[in-house]
């Protein structure tokens, strides 16, 4: 039973990691493929992570050995630097993109933009 709930949670992983795939090539722009692709793929490796803490901790208890703790370890460890590096990975890819001068495909309101015009057209770095 257990081990039909961590396929059900490598299948929603295999799901949402599909759709952060699809963004990339469906979405018109950087931002909007940018966007996609971190939400979809962030949640989508959750879940895996989610499936291999689940599967450590089953086989823990099954076996006694202490190497499914270390997996578990692991997995926590490298699921809490997911989260930090993907979310400043793409912050750092969109304000680039945005220094670059790359206009969204869809007409927006830039407030940065007036922001900076209202300081006087400060330089960008």
């Amino acid at each position: 039973m257990t081990f039909l709930l961590v396929g059900a949670l490598l299948l929603v992983s295999l799901f949402f990691n599909g759709l952060g795939a699809f963004s990339l090539y469906r979405f018109p722009d950087v931002y909007t493929r940018l966007h996609g692709a971190t939400k979809c793929t962030t949640f989508g490796t959750l879940f895996a992570a989610f499936a291999v803490s689940l599967f450590s901790v089953i086989r823990f208890f099954e076996t006694g050995e202490g190497r499914f703790i270390v997996l578990l370890i692991h997995t926590l460890i490298a699921a809490a630097v997911l989260l930090i590096t993907n979310a400043t990975s793409a912050h750092a890819i969109a304000r680039a993109a945005h220094r670059s001068g790359l206009l969204p495909a869809r007409a927006v309101v830039d407030r940065l933009e007036e922001k900076e015009e209202m300081k006087g057209g400060a330089a960008h770095d």
